[in-house]
């Protein structure tokens, strides 16, 4: 079985790669000195140019610099247990492999920000990220979105839900005020960035109604929520949805205090140097995958499909509540989680 090497040191052996691959992109970060070039880029990074105007990374101009690695490295977003998600995601893997032709690894991800950085690093080929962190992989790291999970109708997304322990006594939105509230990450939509834009129509305001505590994750949110150390918590459907299948916790201990309108949920994305040849190579992967009678499918319930999105179109309600919260999309921000 291959070894990744970093810097021409071999740091990671065997089928799934753990945080070093994090540790090592940023260490590479440190010393790279690229050369920007002058060209119009919107809001992204220096490293980037964007000529057509579809707000993500351009394949570079020069094709010495396309990537066409012979072995791929796969990230989901970070979750609560990755050793399940690393079972969970083998039959997708599988599928890349067998599509592309080259081996695929699982890089199990300990937060957005060692995500974001292991792609800018140009060691993250193709990556699920988190719908709030989406715009920070665009920008900082090249990463072109084109695939959502959805239904065979063409429906994805999913809802922020605000959820509270059944004996809490608070039965409305109001009742917050002077609660602690466990939010999940700075960089998160409906762990963070949706309810400090939507949460002052309701009455409450995040910081000032009621005190922000950073759980890290949904799933440490919503399990303070049943062991009562958190009042509340706002949370992603679909992962409260994932975490009582699994039977994580008893759905008779919590009530919804408000739900919101949809939003995409996690985003596929390919690094924006791939070589063009491999990126349709990926594609296909992803559009011809079969999720029946797979973990895959047992795992996000309602889902039979990846389906194609464009950043441009379909982030554009997280770009606004992004900039209703005054985000940058900067290396600092993102490290604030």
């Amino acid at each position: 079985m291959n070894t990744l090497h970093v810097a021409g040191k071999p740091i990671v052996s065997g089928k799934y790669l753990t945080a070093a691959l994090a540790s090592a992109s940023l260490a590479l970060l440190a010393f790279s000195t690229p050369t920007f070039a002058d060209c119009p880029r919107g809001d992204l990074d220096n490293l980037y140019c964007d000529e057509d105007g579809d707000m993500v990374a351009d394949l570079p101009a020069d094709e010495s610099e396309w990537a066409n690695p012979d072995t791929l490295i796969f990230a989901y977003t970070p979750v609560e247990d990755p050793a399940i998600y690393s079972d969970i995601w083998q039959p997708f893997i599988d599928h890349l492999e067998e599509v592309t032709g080259r081996d695929v690894r699982f890089f199990a991800v300990q937060s957005n920000s060692a995500q974001v950085e292991a792609m800018r690093s140009g060691r993250l080929h193709i990556a699920g990220f988190s719908t709030g962190p989406t715009p920070f992989a665009v920008n900082l790291a090249g990463a072109v979105p084109f695939a959502l999970m959805g239904s065979d109708d063409g429906q994805f997304g999913y809802t922020l839900q605000v959820y509270t322990h059944v004996d809490s006594g608070i039965d409305s939105m109001e009742d917050l005020k002077g609660k602690r509230v466990a939010h999940t990450s700075p960089t998160s939509n409906s762990g963070n960035q949706a309810p400090r834009a939507l949460f002052p129509e309701l009455g409450i305001v995040p910081d000032e109604d009621y005190e922000v505590v950073y759980s890290g994750s949904h799933d440490q949110s919503m399990l303070g929520v049943v062991a009562q150390d958190y009042d509340a918590a706002p949370v992603a459907s679909e992962v409260v949805e994932r975490m009582a299948a699994r039977g994580l916790y008893d759905e008779e201990d919590v009530k919804i205090l408000y739900e919101s309108d949809r939003f995409p949920t996690t985003s596929y994305n390919y690094a924006h140097n791939l070589h063009p040849d491999l990126v349709e190579k990926i594609e296909e992967a992803f559009f011809s995958f079969d999720f029946a009678g797979t973990a895959l499918g047992e795992e996000f319930e309602g889902v039979e499909k990846f389906i194609p999105i464009n950043y441009q179109e379909h982030w554009q309600v997280i770009r606004t509540i992004q900039a209703a919260n005054d985000v940058r999309y900067t290396r600092e921000d993102l490290e604030q989680e």
